[in-house]
């Protein structure tokens, strides 16, 4: 660890969040001796986050309790473009019916993680739609477009992936990186902003935003980027087997939110328990350290505290002794979810409408795999019409099928 002596950089680089630093120096000096506001943006391509963005909300929560003012950045403007980072494909374009609809589902987990209101130090959210909806190509072009490069451009992997992979690249797409380069001149004579933060993924966008931003107005400016987390097979956190883990209770259930985290890998738990959570370090430290099947007492309190941040605490008691009753006593627990079969479905088409699998496709695999159970047993024809009973998938999964 490094030797910050402001209390933002400190409790970030504790916690496992800094992965790269524009002007460390520089930045420490500043938020040790004023309130610094910064920034995430979120584009509004679906209704919900998901937990693959939640390392981004922990990130603007440690910002407010640090005592630093968070800029919670809607990107109703830059959806409509769609960033290219990552994506082997042009996003499908979204109306702004639908934009202004995805911004409402996504403004409420928020409010669960950080203060809004108008204190110093209290988080407000922003649209990029404001400004972005209003610029003039000719001008814009002008002003901004003569300070990036199509030579330095080009070497962002946001491009060269897609082009080294001979897959097209719109133009559309490659304005991203100069519109939220733009973004933060433009937060930044709002609203005194002095810092961008976001995912290792990140890091050209925020260096160009920081670049313009002293080019064009001589503005010191600083980028924080976090580590790439992932699950234990490698993969990018946030996308499971059976699809996106949503923070919003209407696209995923607590109960169901709770088992994700209860499935951690060990070797995730520590790491964990530092981001996702505001547990004492020393505490986090004590629950890494249990030995062998222990650890999954650890687990089961990263489950409930994450839980409970995001739904509430009572939602986290429950959904705990649901799974403790379904799977330490074989009882059904209050807490699983439940499917409303009508006069009968197939179980195939169940395991999907649950949540378990993502297509009928999977679903007839997993049951070929004997990997299905309706009342503990195992079940092996995916045409079978169901109407009640407990179906599970797994050892994990379960659920209770109604009439």
């Amino acid at each position: 660890m490094t030797n910050f002596k402001s209390g933002l950089l400190r409790l970030l680089d504790e916690r496992g969040y800094i992965h790269q630093l524009t002007d460390a120096e520089g930045l420490d000096a500043l938020a040790s001796k004023e309130i610094v506001t910064g920034y995430i943006g979120f584009d509004a391509t679906a209704p919900s986050l998901h937990v693959g963005s939640l390392v981004q909300i922990m990130l603007l929560r440690r910002l407010q309790q640090s005592g630093h003012k968070p800029i919670v950045l809607m990107g109703g403007g830059t959806t409509k473009v769609g960033d290219p980072t990552g994506k082997d494909e042009s996003r499908k374009l979204l109306t702004d019916a639908e934009i202004d609809t995805n911004i409402a589902g996504i403004r409420k987990v928020f409010e669960r993680f950080l203060t809004f209101g108008d204190g110093p130090t209290d988080a407000i959210v922003v649209n990029n739609d404001e400004w972005l909806s209003k610029l003039e190509y000719i001008p814009f072009l002008r002003d901004v477009g003569r300070h990036f490069t199509i030579n330095r451009m080009m070497t962002f992997d946001s491009v060269r992936l897609r082009l080294d992979r001979e897959q097209p690249l719109t133009f559309l797409e490659f304005n991203y990186m100069i519109l939220q380069g733009y973004d933060f001149l433009e937060l930044s004579r709002r609203y005194g902003l002095r810092l961008q933060l976001g995912g290792s993924d990140q890091w050209g966008n925020i260096v160009n935003g920081i670049e313009l931003a002293r080019r064009i107005d001589g503005t010191e400016v600083y980028g924080v980027t976090t580590p790439l987390i992932t699950n234990a097979d490698g993969s990018k956190m946030g996308k499971t087997a059976q699809g996106a883990v949503w923070l919003n209770e209407e696209q995923l259930s607590a109960y169901d939110y709770w088992q994700f985290w209860r499935n951690a890998d060990d070797a995730n738990v520590g790491k964990f328990l530092r981001l996702f959570t505001d547990l004492p370090l020393e505490e986090v430290e004590r629950l890494e350290r249990l030995p062998g099947a222990q650890i999954n007492e650890a687990k089961i309190v990263l489950a409930t505290e994450t839980t409970a941040m995001l739904h509430g605490r009572e939602a986290a008691d429950t959904a705990a002794e649901t799974a403790r009753a379904t799977f330490e006593q074989g009882g059904l627990g209050d807490d699983l979810p439940t499917l409303s079969t009508g006069e009968g479905v197939s179980i195939a088409h169940a395991l999907t409408a649950i949540g378990f699998t993502p297509s009928n496709k999977e679903a007839k695999r997993k049951i070929a795999e004997g990997a299905v159970r309706l009342n503990d047993e195992i079940v092996s024809d995916p045409g079978l019409i169901v109407t009640d009973g407990k179906l599970s998938l797994g050892k994990k999964r379960h659920g209770l099928l109604v009439p």
